[in-house]
């Protein structure tokens, strides 16, 4: 019976969050990607703060309760896992075979997908922002089930297993609170819906993402500093501010080209149709946004204090591989869409991710 229900949990919560992404009133906002039939900006529903904040009072709810344990996602983590994995096949499926292809092989059609702005009932739904919701919240509950397994299971409490909660929470709450920044992003602007981001979202985001403390929620306090561990959060706060900043950045310069951003005015390059940022943030490289991601996915996997387990190590390592392709393609898609403008940017802003290195 355990088996049975750990199977179907990610079923049932993603269920419910996604009644709740439905019930939880809202207003439409404007994003940046176009309809491609229409030329018309596409709409969306944004109500991902208040559904995290809704399913993490169930989450207590229920626990307080003794409905379900608080630490009922840990202790049934592996059979959570192949049910995502399930849901996140069948959805990928779901989700190519609905639309017409658009690369030379079924293969790459469902890696990549078909479909590139795919929303139901007139945007009410849209399926980008419903897979980074239902991820990101999942992702939340299991990192307070872990935690909630650590504080109650083992005796030498780790502190820096708790920074490194603290922290993939601090990733789930920011990136729902500037859900709408990320409208102006490269998934929502370049990425199709397949198996990439249907299964990533559905399965790896809620999953992978938690693999430092997956593999030491059970483990005693390692006995690690207390300044480095005040090093850790310090190094993560930095590649939030990367991040954060470089996004926020770009979305004010989009949304209102004349405003300073953090005192900074911006400076561009334009061909009359197409501008391009060439200070503060974006001046330092073409993908600044991705060191910071990549910066924090290392101080998490500091923090645990468990060097020597490479799974640690695997949240950052996917970083890497999954930013250097990404920043490759993107080079393509933007080379394509700017042109001689893009020459011109990328001799102002030579470095592609890490500023006078690479």
């Amino acid at each position: 019976m355990t088996i049975f229900l750990g199977l179907i949990t990610p079923l049932i919560a993603y269920a419910v969050i996604t009644l709740l992404h439905v019930v939880i009133p809202t207003r439409r906002v404007t994003g940046y990607v176009t309809n491609d039939a229409t030329g018309e900006v596409l709409r969306y529903r944004i109500n991902g703060r208040y559904v995290l904040v809704a399913s993490i009072f169930l989450w207590f709810l229920l626990g307080s309760t003794n409905i379900v344990p608080y630490t009922w996602l840990y202790e049934t983590r592996g059979w959570g896992l192949i049910g995502a994995v399930i849901i996140g096949l069948a959805y990928s499926f779901f989700i190519v075979l609905k639309f017409p292809s658009v690369h030379a092989s079924f293969l790459a059609d469902f890696w990549f997908g078909r479909s590139k702005n795919t929303q139901f009932k007139d945007g009410f739904i849209d399926a980008k922002v419903w897979l980074y919701l239902v991820g990101a919240v999942m992702l939340q509950l299991n990192v307070l089930s872990f935690a909630a397994f650590h504080l109650t299971n083992v005796e030498e409490i780790n502190p820096g297993f708790l920074l490194a909660c603290a922290m993939l929470t601090w990733f789930c709450f920011e990136y729902l609170f500037f859900e709408r920044v990320h409208l102006w992003t490269y998934d929502f602007i370049a990425e199709r819906v397949g198996f990439k981001l249907g299964f990533g979202c559905l399965a790896f985001y809620p999953y992978f993402y938690s693999v430092a403390i997956w593999f030491t929620a059970d483990l005693p306090n390692p006995g690690i500093p207390a300044w480095a561990t005040i090093l850790f959060a310090a190094l993560f706060l930095g590649g939030w501010v990367l991040t954060r900043g470089a996004n926020m950045q770009k979305f004010r310069f989009r949304t209102a080209p004349k405003r300073t951003f953090l005192g900074i005015a911006p400076q561009a390059i334009s061909d009359g149709k197409n501008s391009l940022l060439v200070n503060g943030f974006w001046g330092g490289s073409r993908h600044i946004n991705y060191l910071g991601e990549i910066t924090q996915a290392v101080a998490i996997a500091l923090a645990s204090g468990y060097f020597g387990i490479w799974m640690v190590w695997l949240y950052p390592f996917y970083y890497v591989a999954l930013f250097v392709t990404r920043e490759r393609d993107d080079e393509k898609v933007c080379e394509a869409k700017y042109g001689a403008l893009w020459g011109q940017y990328t001799a102002k802003v030579k470095y592609r991710i890490i500023p006078g290195i690479y």
